[in-house]
């Protein structure tokens, strides 16, 4: 199997990011977003997902964190895309729900070559340290468009935004990685009816 990796730069006069993205890694995180929120479920994502991710970052962070986060988003969004080349062999679909102490996320994915986002459910909080709670929506609906997925996530209860949002982020990841995952049954097929993954690379 070639090496599942891609390198995204992106610089707009908001924002200039470079992320590297193996999805066959170790869990090898080196992340600086300028966001210290962002950084720590960025990490939590590639650790639990044992994927290699690498993010150098820098924003407008003296207006407020959006340009930044969704920036990011669009990065890694097309890093995961452009890794997946063609879909081929892939399980393409999976879910996963993961506990943070009181807090519940289930998130389930599909590689499609579509994009979709549904958040049900709220977060406790408007803020977790320096991330706004509605950018972590607004970083899932971004990177679903730009990795062409479906992404649903079911926050089923909590009281602690930082637990919410680490189980939503950890969820993710152990999904992706299943979807992402070679089938040998498959071959070298695509997950499809339709022989084709729209949008794939």
């Amino acid at each position: 199997m070639t090496e599942r990796r891609a390198r995204v730069e992106r610089q707009t006069s908001e924002t200039a990011v470079a992320l590297t993205l193996a999805l066959d890694g170790s869990g090898d995180a080196n992340i600086r977003t300028g966001i210290g929120a962002l950084d720590h479920f960025l990490t939590l994502f590639t650790r639990h997902g044992l994927f290699d991710l690498t993010v150098e970052a820098s924003g407008d962070l003296d207006i407020d964190g959006h340009h930044t986060a969704e920036d990011i988003a669009i990065c890694l969004g097309q890093a995961i895309n452009t890794a997946l080349g063609e879909h081929r062999g892939i399980r393409r679909t999976a879910s996963y729900a993961v506990p943070m102490d009181e807090a519940l996320a289930h998130v389930a994915i599909d590689l499609s070559g579509r994009s979709f986002f549904v958040l049900n459910g709220a977060f406790s909080a408007p803020a977790v340290g320096d991330l706004e709670t509605d950018l972590v929506w607004h970083f899932f609906d971004t990177l679903s468009r730009e990795a062409r997925m479906n992404i649903h996530v079911v926050t089923l209860y909590g009281r602690n935004a930082h637990h919410e949002v680490e189980a939503l982020f950890k969820a993710y990841a152990r999904a992706l990685d299943a979807a992402a995952e070679v089938d040998p049954r498959l071959g070298n097929r695509l997950p499809s009816t339709k022989e084709r993954i729209e949008g794939s690379a």
